[in-house]
Order: C-alpha cells, then structure tokens, then sequence
C-alpha cells in the first residue's frame, strides 16, 4: 500500500522552485529511487520506434520538498485515513457538539477498481462499498458524477464564448481542461502565465461536489457546514492537493468543501485491514442528493477513461457553432497511446482540432511546441497521469509500487466502459438544481459556485511576441 511519505521542507524560492521543475527530472529518479518509490514506466515514440525509459510522475515532481510549503504539507498530512478514524471516535463519544455529519463522494473512476478487486460488477460494487462506509459511521454516499455534470456544461459554455472572442482575445484559444490538478498545479507554479489564462475556470468535480454538499445539501438537512465532514474517494494522490487549496476554504464557516480525500487504495487497504468479507457485506444503494428514493442505476460520462471533457465540448461546439451532429469521434494517435488529436472537418476545410495530452511526458512535449510558438489546438484535455484517471497512482499501482498493474487497469476499463452512457444536457436532476440551487444557469450564484480561477505562481514573464495559437 504506497502512502504519501514524509517530507524535509526546504525554504525554496519560488525562482529556484522554477528552476527545480525544469530541470529536474535525473535528480528526481535517483530521488525516487533512494527513496524506494519507482518510477512510471511510459512508452515515448520517435521516428517510429517506442523507447521505454523511466517516467518522472508529475505528482511524484510537484509533491517533493522543493515545491510543497510547510502549512501544505500539514494540510495533506490530515488527509488521511487516521484523520477520518479520529473524526469517527468523536462520533461515539458523548459531546454531541463535537459531532459531525460524515457524507462520502465517490469518482466513477474508483468504482470499477472496487468491481475488480471484490470480484463483483460495477453497481454491485458500488452497493457493497457504500455498506462498508456505512458500516464505519458514513452517513450518506454520493457519487460524483452529477458534480461532473454541471463541470462538463459549464466548460462546453464557456468554450463557446472564448471561441467566439478569440479573434479580440489572445487567451481565449487553446482552452486547457482544469479538471486535473497535478496539472493545475504544474501550471500554475511552472508554466505561470504562459498557460495559466487559457485554463477553463469551471470547478473540477470533486470541488463541484464539495459546493454542493457544504452548501445545498447541508440547507437541505437543516445543518450548518462545519457540521458536515466531506469525504471524497477519488483514484489519485493528487486529489488532495487540490482538496487544501485556499479557495476552497470558508473561513468564516471554518470549513473545506472537501475535508478528506482518500484514495481507492486506501480504502481497500483499510477493508483488508478490517478483514471485511465481501459476502458479509449487505447490498445497499447509494444516495440521491436531492433525497429522492430508488436505486438509480450508475452512468459514466463519454471519455476513455476520465469524465470525457474532450468528446462532450468537441461534439456540442460541432453543432452549437457549426450545425453538425457528430455521433462518433475518432482519435487520430500522434507520439503515443497518450497523446492523440481530434479533427471536425467540413468540404476539406478543418473546423476544430482538438487533443488529449496524457502523462508528464507528454504534458512537456505539448510545452515544447507552445514554447516554439505554435499549438493549433482549441482545446487540450490534460490530464498527468499516463493512461488518464483510471490509472491514478492512488489505485492502479502494483503491489509492488512504482510501476502500473497494466492487467488491473485493462480490468478497469473494461468494467468502466460497461456502465451506460449519459449526456449531462438532459439529466434531469442537473436541472431541478440549476433552479434550485443556483437560481438558474447564467446567475451570479452559478458563477460563484461553480467557477474559479487559476493564477501563475512563477516569477511574472510575458508571452513571446510571435507566439501563435
């Protein structure tokens, strides 16, 4: 089971913090290596021939002592199953003002590692994970796929505007997908303003769903939000850095939208740990955040393996700026497995051109080509786990660590792509809580709760004059 280790901090300047990023990539596989964490093996393609060759993780990079401050390290370390285990023991005891209100958030992208490891299909699955975490003292389980939905809506409208100013804008094109936050992370303290104002500003889906249980459905319950601990389940490490960023921080509340991420593998650790048998474990659905009864049978969003921003803002700006219905779309592979590209073309002339840049490796390829002043992309999904979400190091690691249980992923997929597809644009609940919850899609309450912004944390540089996008 890998745990995030304990980190020295050093008083590392933020140009030197640059400097460490750029450059680092020997240093941090021999780090990595005296350190007994391996490193992610990524296949790298030039002129043709595939050269394997030990892989930096972009998490493993942005984690190190050189880029995580003290308060952050302290932060993450509360990430982590003792901190829930203490806030479950506050429970038993008889001081009910220091009593809170557990609600767990699942990713659709941890289910199919539970189907795989218990043996069972993907919704049965998801029953017997929400009878465990009931069992511990959770009280409601979610998942987040209708958080993802309102993510996914939201970038497909604001792709739209930007692509419709991006003659008067110079920022407005690419758009980078911000669902991700090693790469969030890498953009903001690396690449600085070079990217930082082409990223989407819609909240992933874990911050979305962390909105909406500290803010609809605590109302809903009649409970303050300090009152409620938020979990998340979530495939990645990573995922708990973007959990302690300070904007999603109420201080006068004193309470994060998500208090806790812990990983798939953490929580299957932690069944082990209680020798808990799967055929003890009784069958029971997941909850409704609107609190509606049934057990609703669990959907995906399209994608190969992550919450599909890529094929969902390609086929809605097909029709909404072009009129076309694109029911298929078909990835054209460039470098790699991991780095591919998607064209709408009409009468010979190219419409969109989009791609989908997965890995650190690939991630710098793509800078690369930014840095040389031309990408001629509208929008790149990136994600910086090699494979996308299903292949976090939070669940898809060996028992071995370091390296990618390639058959545990194959599984995954295949138990993902088994679940049904649906579009956000008619899920009906997505609307009951645009008009509920936000007083309608374009209102100021949207805005705030379900967008961000992404700020350069690098020393201030200016865009080259010839670049082009």
């Amino acid at each position: 089971m890998y745990r995030l280790p304990p980190r020295k901090m050093s008083e590392v300047n933020i140009g030197k913090r640059k400097e460490k990023c750029e450059n680092c990539t020997k240093q941090c596989n021999k780090k990595q290596t005296d350190d007994g964490a391996g490193s992610q093996q990524e296949g790298d393609e030039v002129n043709g021939q595939v050269n394997e060759g030990p892989q930096l993780l972009l998490s493993a990079c942005l984690s190190c002592d050189g880029c995580l401050s003290e308060e952050e390290s302290l932060k993450i370390s509360q990430q982590s199953l003792e901190e829930v285990e203490r806030v479950l023991a506050l429970n038993k005891k008889c001081d009910v003002t220091k009593h809170k209100v557990l609600v767990a958030s699942v990713c659709p992208q941890s289910l199919p590692y539970f189907a795989v490891k218990l043996g069972l299909d993907i919704n049965e699955a998801a029953h017997k994970l929400c009878s465990f975490l009931k069992s511990l003292g959770v009280q409601y389980v979610f998942d987040t796929t209708l958080a993802a939905g309102f993510s996914i809506l939201e970038s497909q409208k604001e792709f739209i505007q930007r692509y419709r100013r991006r003659h008067h804008d110079s920022h407005a094109m690419p758009m980078f997908t911000s669902s991700c936050p090693g790469w969030i992370r890498y953009a903001e303290r690396v690449l600085g303003s070079l990217v930082t104002p082409h990223i989407c500003s819609a909240r992933s889906s874990q911050q979305i769903m962390g909105c909406l249980v500290k803010d609809f459905f605590s109302k809903q319950q009649k409970l303050s939000p300090e009152k409620v601990y938020h979990v998340v389940v979530a495939p990645c490490f990573d995922k708990k850095l973007e959990a302690v960023r300070e904007e999603f921080y109420n201080s006068l509340l004193e309470s994060r939208d998500v208090d806790c991420v812990l990983t798939s593998g953490e929580i299957y650790y932690l069944m082990e740990q209680r020798k808990v048998s799967v055929e003890n474990l009784d069958s029971v659905p997941l909850d409704h955040v609107l609190g509606e009864a049934g057990d609703a049978a669990l959907v995906r969003y399209e994608g190969r393996s992550s919450e599909g921003f890529l094929e969902h803002v390609f086929k809605h700006a097909a029709k909404e700026l072009f009129g076309l219905d694109v029911q298929e779309i078909t990835y054209k592979t460039l470098k790699n497995r991991d780095f591919q590209e998607v064209t709408l073309e009409r009468d010979g002339e190219t419409l969109l051109q989009f791609a989908a840049v997965y890995g650190f490796r690939n991630i710098q390829t793509l800078v690369h080509r930014m840095r040389k002043g031309r990408v001629p992309y509208q929008l790149v999904e990136v994600l910086s786990c090699p494979g996308g979400c299903l292949s976090g190091r939070g669940q898809a690691e060996s028992d071995a660590g370091g390296r990618t249980d390639k058959t545990l992923v194959q599984q995954m997929e295949e138990a993902y792509t088994s679940m049904p597809v649906c579009l956000p644009e008619v899920n009906p609940t997505l609307h009951t809580l645009y008009q509920d919850w936000l007083q309608g899609q374009d209102s100021p309450q949207a805005g705030t709760l379900l967008h961000t912004q992404y700020k350069s944390q690098t020393q201030t540089h200016t865009q080259p004059p010839h670049m082009q996008w």
